[in-house]
């Protein structure tokens, strides 16, 4: 019985290398999988031609018992639907008993957050010539205003509003939302505004300009965080969506404001009322001075700046 199965496998795995070329570590792998349902139904008293959905679901079991992850599991699984499909085509078996078996669900991976001190860190950029100014007031917004890669580039100088504090960005869906802008990142972007001018070409609307006077691009934001985290010696790999999670995680620990921070983020849920609420931004901007964990330090180190906001 055993040796059946295993031949059934071998010839499987010479399919694979012959017909699909695939890789000696990826035949490798097919073959620890199946090794793996050989000792199964060789444990179980099964046959090739015996073993069905119910079956299956057992093996994927057992691997469960034994402690394998969700993606072990769905990856054995996933070798096994194909072995028993190619014996479907082979004229061994009538119907491939593993393809209404279904793969746990993985957990979703939590996102990547810098802590408060990580990120004051790494916002803290030395140097006071333009590239420096310039990123120091696109990480400051970044960070502040909790916004995605695309966002940022894509505001232009009419979307910020200093005097309100606010920034207008279009997000997913092309949904345009507007949001505060902390203290920090004002008082970067008004160093900014000062020297951009000087930049920038000439009828160039984008609020961050590269070396050449046109807006950045992504991929040169994401250059640019990577300089400064390894230059401010950040612990961790760095991305722009990071600071996004950051921003987040960060103000729903420090106000317990779920409502403001889906509002702040822009998120689905949250998008479709958006139209019907009229938000005080100001409101929003108060809770970002209260609750922002660079906010509150400063708080703890200068009482009396406490309450200018």
């Amino acid at each position: 019985m055993r040796q059946a199965l295993e031949a059934h496998v071998e010839t499987f795995i010479a399919h694979l290398e012959k017909e699909r070329r695939l890789s000696p570590h990826t035949l490798s792998a097919y073959r620890r999988d199946l090794v793996a349902l050989t000792d199964f139904c060789e444990g179980a008293s099964l046959g090739v031609e015996s073993v069905d959905s119910y079956a299956v679901r057992r093996f994927a079991a057992e691997i469960h018992r034994r402690g394998a992850s969700p993606r072990s599991i769905a990856r054995r699984l996933s070798a096994v639907r194909r072995f028993f499909a190619f014996l479907v085509r082979s004229d061994i078996i009538k119907s491939n008993p593993a393809s209404s078996v279904q793969a746990p669900k993985q957990p979703k991976r939590l996102p990547s957050t810098l802590d408060a001190d990580q990120v004051a860190s790494l916002l803290a950029l030395s140097g006071e010539d333009d590239l420096t100014v310039r990123d120091r007031a696109m990480l400051e917004l970044f960070y502040s205003s909790g916004l995605r890669l695309a966002e940022l580039v894509g505001v232009d100088l009419g979307d910020l509003d200093i005097p309100d504090r606010t920034v207008r960005v279009l997000g997913k869906g092309e949904k345009v939302r507007v949001v505060p802008v902390g203290r920090h990142a004002l008082e970067a972007l008004g160093a900014w505004l000062a020297i951009r001018g000087a930049l920038a070409e000439p009828g160039e609307v984008a609020l961050f300009v590269s070396r050449r006077g046109t807006r950045l691009a992504p991929r040169t934001v994401q250059a640019r965080l990577k300089h400064w985290a390894r230059r401010q010696g950040s612990p961790v790999s760095v991305h722009p969506h990071m600071l996004r999670h950051s921003f987040a995680s960060h103000m729903l620990e420090s106000s317990g404001n779920l409502r403001a921070v889906q509002e702040l983020l822009g998120h689905a849920s949250i998008s479709t009322t958006q139209a019907y609420t009229h938000l005080d931004f100001q409101h929003l901007a108060q809770i970002y001075d209260k609750a922002h964990p660079r906010a509150r330090r400063q708080d703890d180190e200068d009482p009396a700046d406490g309450h200018q906001d």
